[in-house]
């Protein structure tokens, strides 16, 4: 899979950093996420994949170091500030609201963009979000159950719907914690089919970049354009699929050869 073209990176992490005690869960971790780029970060369980991404996330704060969202500073920013500078982003567990209908989690994901509570206020029912919420479920091929409340889903749809809830607020980029994790095998593949969608045909017109943690290496090695390997809370390679299948390095410590 080819790289997109080199422009500033729309995520700079740089030499990040947390401890707990005297435990060093992530040493010195820096790399870069380009415009358009799927970007994939892997390792064994304990190597500091977590608190790396919960970082990003702005869930906790970094010891050291410097994450920067489209050259803002952005390393002391919460969930809400980071989701307002145009960062989606999903978790292992679902975050879906079972007495919702998918349409409706949908423009629920989406409501705390759309101006201030008083402009809410006298806006249409849906948000004026509806036609946006339509695209995305037909996108997402989830037309046939939009009406249903999302907690009568199979796990698999809900997953879908989840993940579509990202992508309400049109962002530069979008953070997919395990997008596989208890899904049916039979649906990774349509899953890798629908980002892969997203990130080279946007729905509107605005390309988000993608940082996923899976540990599905089948699924990351088809979707991403480069991979970081981590082990011990530190960086051990970074680069295209086929380069991380053949670095020796990465096959010793943790594909296994």
């Amino acid at each position: 899979m080819s790289q997109p073209a080199t422009q500033p990176p729309v995520l700079k992490v740089s030499n990040i950093k947390k401890a707990y005690g005297a435990i060093q869960a992530v040493g010195g971790v820096s790399f870069e996420v380009m415009p358009g780029e799927i970007f994939g970060v892997i390792g064994p369980n304990g190597s500091g994949k977590t608190t790396l991404f919960n970082s990003m996330l702005g869930q906790i704060t970094p010891d050291e170091g410097k994450i920067e969202l489209n050259g803002q500073d952005v390393t002391q920013a919460g969930p809400l500030e980071l989701s307002r500078r145009g960062v989606g982003r999903t978790f292992q567990t679902l975050q879906v609201f079972g007495k919702m209908s998918v349409r409706d989690n949908l423009i629920v994901a989406a409501q705390e963009h759309q101006g201030s509570m008083l402009s809410r206020m006298f806006a249409p029912s849906d948000s004026g979000l509806g036609a946006k919420a339509d695209a995305l479920i037909d996108q997402f091929r989830i037309r046939h159950v939009a009406d249903k409340k999302a907690g009568e889903l199979s796990y698999g749809q809900q997953k879908l719907v989840d993940i579509a809830m990202a992508f309400m607020s049109e962002p530069d980029l979008v953070l997919l914690d395990e997008p596989c994790a208890g899904v049916n095998p039979s649906l990774v593949g349509g899953i890798s089919t629908l980002l892969k969608e997203l990130n080279q045909n946007p729905k509107f017109g605005k390309k988000s970049s993608f940082v996923v943690i899976e540990h599905n290496m089948d699924f990351v090695m088809d979707l991403c354009h480069r991979i970081m390997v981590m082990v011990e809370g530190q960086v051990l390679a970074i680069g295209t699929p086929e380069e991380i299948r053949n670095n020796k390095q990465v096959l010793d410590a943790y594909l296994g050869s």
